[in-house]
């Protein structure tokens, strides 16, 4: 996952064929659908309540839709419409695809007010999809930083990879195993007479 995450961005066409593409930073050029945006609600930062806002973008070179992660949007009062800036000019994005449901963590989309903006209480690309009358395949991504159109994209922490989850528990095997050697080499050194420990202080 860091390894994919810290990759430099490529052209969506590049990642089409991959059969792993989560994390993978990707490069696209295109533009919004202004008419669809997705509010993912109960997102805080520094304790401030917000959205995150979502919205279909279209690779231009593809001609693929991609839902795309635009950042945290504060809202501390809800009886204020949030105003969403829509970008209609061509922008290239740098972003990075997010694991589909499944591969990493499971998702599902619960709309808590219907007509658009939606409010969501999580993702699911698949009805995304169906809402914004998207055909065809759709991958969901998040902005990186320096991305033209992104909002606030301090991203929470990442779950820790299973594959730290086993570096560590080895880790901590082995500390177990010395520390278990070393107590039983103490148990069975043979304990020394008076006259050997005179002579042992001697030496």
């Amino acid at each position: 996952m860091d390894a994919a995450r810290a990759s430099v961005p490529v052209p969506l066409g590049e990642l089409l064929e991959d059969r792993r593409p989560a994390w993978r930073a990707v490069r696209l050029q295109g533009t919004y659908d202004p008419e669809h945006v997705w509010l993912l609600d109960n997102r805080t930062r520094a304790g401030h309540a917000g959205v995150e806002v979502l919205q279909p973008f279209l690779d231009n070179a593809t001609g693929q839709w991609v839902i795309v992660n635009r950042g945290w949007l504060a809202w501390p009062d809800r009886r204020e419409a949030l105003v969403i800036e829509a970008p209609s000019q061509p922008l290239q994005l740098d972003a990075e695809v997010m694991p589909v449901a499944g591969e990493a963590f499971t998702l599902g989309t619960a709309t808590i007010r219907e007509g658009w903006p939606k409010l969501i209480t999580s993702i699911d690309a698949e009805s995304m999809k169906d809402q914004a009358q998207i055909v065809g395949p759709v991958w969901t991504t998040r902005l990186r930083s320096g991305s033209p159109s992104a909002y606030v994209l301090d991203w929470p922490a990442l779950p820790t990879t299973a594959s730290k989850h086993i570096g560590y528990a080895v880790q901590w095997f082995a500390l177990a195993a010395a520390l278990l050697i070393l107590f039983i080499w103490a148990g069975l050194r043979p304990e020394l007479t008076e006259d050997e420990q005179i002579e042992h202080d001697r030496t």
